[in-house]
């Protein structure tokens, strides 16, 4: 399965567009990463629990995506877009949402 920001596949024809697909992944955040993201944010340097978060959530978020394309005789996501929010009571909250465009293309 071909995943990509582009609007094209290049060398690929597309054949058939199959609509949009959507992954999302909402994520909770631990008290215990909390306070020591917040130290580290006071003191400097990287957050490496929240970016362990992040990367949990994004490959959740990509794997729905994709497994939604395959559902609809998908080979390929074009236009992927994704985001990040922050939600629920103070920021305890981390959600992924990606979507895109499922095409069948040609070639692959």
């Amino acid at each position: 399965m071909i995943l990509t920001t582009t609007p094209t596949i290049e060398g690929h024809t597309i054949e058939q567009y199959h609509g949009i697909v959507i992954g999302e992944a909402v994520m909770g955040a631990n008290v215990f990463k909390d306070f020591f993201a917040s130290i580290r944010d006071i003191v400097g340097g990287r957050s490496g629990a929240y970016e362990d978060e992040l990367t949990k959530a994004r490959k959740m978020a990509f794997s729905e995506l994709e497994q939604e394309a395959r559902n609809m005789g998908a080979n390929a996501v074009v236009g992927i877009d994704i985001d990040y929010e922050v939600m629920g009571d103070k920021g305890s909250m981390l959600m992924v949402s990606i979507s895109g465009t499922a095409v069948r293309a040609a070639g692959l």
